[in-house]
């Protein structure tokens, strides 16, 4: 299945629910007005785009219908899908040139975080990257056994301490091995809950200090895992993590099971923080490298269109 059509596929539920309410708003309309423009607004507002991404989407839309001199309502999923695209364009390329790179993944429990890290270990060792994975959800029951397994699986080596081992003594040894071992890419977990919030983000400033020091000048990349199932909280999730980890990327899981797949656009739009990758599936090639063009389609557009 080509990327497009895994895309689709992943945003059926999504599309589903958007395309019945859009097909009898449209069905409904004989011009493109302003009472289209603010039923359609009502309508991105229910599929998780926020009410301030769904009011400057149809902003934007209203000045590409003008541009254009569009009149006729069947074209609004074709323009609004344009119009998608150009707002979640641009920053979605992952940045690691330097040798090794590191990327730090952050997120709550229960988002699919270390299945994200196996995932991304297997693209860059399909890739011919040497990848070191470090351990450093040390305080998550099972979580250093489930990310053994997900090495094992990738072909990349791990490094881990025991149970409750300090995180940031997890991320030196990393990197060091890193170093030793030529590696290309360097992978670490973290915890997604201390005892409060405070700990958990001076966890994660403690963690980037030690890769600044020893790895002055990589390539680093802090990518926050979002469950798309939970909507619009997840797009608080990441205002949170963007105010206290400085976030780089979104890493968005469990697209396919979700209608709320317009939650891509309010993260973007709102935060001013790209997504690079979108979850679709269990499989270990269900984790995408985000096109905006083909996710806004998939949004947006009908089937026979998606061929």
């Amino acid at each position: 299945m080509g990327f497009f059509s895994k895309i689709g596929a992943g945003l059926k539920k999504t599309r589903d629910n958007l395309r019945n309410s859009m097909n009898a708003m449209l069905r409904s309309f004989t011009k493109i007005d302003e009472e289209l423009f603010e039923e359609l607004e009502e309508i991105l507002i229910l599929s998780d785009t926020g009410a301030a991404t769904a009011s400057r989407l149809c902003a934007k839309l209203r000045e590409k219908v003008k541009e254009r001199g569009e009149t006729d309502p069947l074209k609004i999923r074709e323009l609004l899908a344009e119009t998608a695209a150009d707002m979640l364009r641009g920053g979605q390329e992952l940045h690691l040139d330097t040798k090794p790179s590191v990327i730090l993944v952050i997120g709550v429990n229960g988002v699919g975080k270390t299945t994200t890290i196996g995932k991304l270990a297997a693209r860059f060792r399909g890739e011919g990257k040497r990848v070191v994975l470090g351990a450093a959800d040390t305080f998550r029951a099972a979580a250093i056994e489930q990310l053994e397994v997900w090495a094992d699986r990738a072909g990349a080596d791990l490094i881990k301490h025991a149970e409750g081992s300090d995180p940031a003594a997890v991320v030196f040894d990393t990197l060091a091995a890193a170093k030793a071992r030529g590696a290309d890419v360097v992978i670490c977990d973290t915890a997604g809950r201390l005892h409060n919030k405070k700990n958990l983000m001076d966890e994660l400033a403690k963690i980037s200090r030690v890769i600044d020091r020893e790895l002055p000048g990589a390539d680093k990349e802090v990518l926050l895992v979002l469950d798309a199932t939970t909507g619009q909280n997840a797009v608080n999730q990441a205002r949170e993590f963007k105010n206290a980890a400085g976030i780089t990327g979104i890493v968005l899981t469990k697209l396919d099971g979700t209608a709320r797949g317009g939650v891509v656009l309010a993260i973007r739009e709102d935060l001013q923080v790209p997504v690079k990758f979108v979850g679709v599936g269990e499989g270990v090639d269900d984790l995408l490298p985000f096109d905006p063009d083909a996710f806004a389609r998939g949004l947006f557009e009908e089937p026979e269109q998606e061929k």
